[in-house]
């Protein structure tokens, strides 16, 4: 009875999976991504998890490259062929899924939404692309993107630095990389490089193109910085190792559905930005506060004050800071946790509503 409803042939159990079980293992592989697995982007099991996914899909890609060619021919391999598009599925899958845990939570979604929007597309687009997959160029274009796009946090995590001279190092190995891949292909089915070397060079051009002008547009979220903790106050108190902060309760639901925060000041009350943003162990740089305030008469932020401070790596629960503002003036405001070089981490959105006392208030300790 159970034999009907099982898989007849290799080709089969290929369509059985992918129109059954890819779309759910997606979204099972990015829940486990994000809440248990890539926890940190420093730490050797997430670096292991990223290493064989790209193995994996180097490895596929040259198998079927090998087939197409027919320099392999053995029965067990031909008989397994409609199940290599779905390995390098996989694989691809697994790193976009990565990518989109470990960059979404970098950066403020209203500075990086670009990016992750298209690492979201990727990933879904993914569970379409299974046919593509035994076209040469289309393999090595998604490979170069994800090399790329993993050089970009790796190198920093390496080097123990930020910035534009690592991103630009992370593109240059990232060239070097996919010319090593294809010089070996070279080697291995000469014909299927030349056949397609100028369809590649174009495509690898394109999305280097593309991913520098996401980079210095501000639209990559800074890895392998990431902002765990951010919010206005009403009084930050450093006491010893600890950091006491006085809030305006609300209800537990609220404070997830609320995106821009109310904070009712009363008169000569400063405010108070915190911030606590994870750098990994061993890097060391300097972050800011960047107090804006909207103004109504030109419809635009008017940067009030830039407060910098230093930022050592390695707590797990992010390296914490605060900054504050005497400036007297009601409405919206914004404080961008910023790099040195001008990236968002996060963004503190908040209106301000002057009261005749100060509303009561409660304490949490960080």
């Amino acid at each position: 009875m159970v034999r009907k409803y099982l898989p007849k042939s290799i080709e089969e159990a290929a369509e059985w999976y992918m129109r059954y079980v890819s779309p759910v293992s997606l979204i099972a592989a990015f829940l486990v991504d994000t809440f248990f697995l890539l926890r940190r982007v420093d730490v050797w099991t997430t670096n292991l998890v990223l290493f064989s996914y790209l193995t994996l899909a180097a490895g596929t890609i040259i198998l079927i490259s090998l087939i197409q060619t027919g320099r392999l021919k053995q029965w067990w391999l031909l008989k397994a062929t409609p199940f290599l598009p779905v390995v390098t599925q996989y694989a691809f899958g697994g790193l976009f899924s990565a990518y989109l845990s470990l960059y979404s939570r970098s950066a403020a979604f209203a500075a990086s939404w670009v990016f992750v929007l298209a690492l979201a597309v990727l990933l879904i687009a993914n569970e379409r692309f299974v046919r593509f997959y035994m076209r040469f160029t289309f393999q090595v274009s998604i490979f170069f993107t994800v090399l790329f796009s993993f050089l970009i946090f790796y190198l920093p995590l390496v080097f123990k630095t930020i910035g534009p001279n690592m991103f630009l190092a992370s593109g240059l190995i990232s060239l070097l990389g996919i010319s090593a891949f294809l010089w070996l292909q070279s080697f291995l089915t000469p014909e299927l490089v030349r056949r397609e070397l100028t369809n590649i060079a174009r495509s690898i051009a394109i999305i280097f193109v593309v991913i520098n002008v996401l980079y210095f547009s501000g639209a990559i979220p800074p890895l392998p910085l990431s902002l765990k903790e951010a919010g206005v106050y009403h009084k930050v108190t450093r006491v010893a190792d600890e950091y006491q902060l006085l809030y305006e309760p609300v209800p537990w639901f609220e404070s997830y559905l609320r995106y821009n925060t109310v904070y009712h000041r009363a008169p000569g009350e400063p405010l108070y930005a915190f911030s606590a943003v994870f750098a990994p162990s061993g890097l060391s740089t300097t972050l800011s506060h960047q107090w804006q305030h909207f103004n109504t008469a030109t419809e635009k932020w008017d940067t009030i004050a830039t407060v910098k401070f230093s930022v050592v790596g390695g707590r797990d629960a992010g390296y914490r800071g605060f900054s504050t503002t005497a400036n007297q003036q009601s409405g919206r405001w914004r404080v961008n946790v910023m790099t040195s070089y001008g990236q968002v981490i996060g963004r503190i959105s908040f209106t301000v509503v002057d009261v005749p006392e100060r509303i009561p208030l409660e304490q949490k300790t960080l």
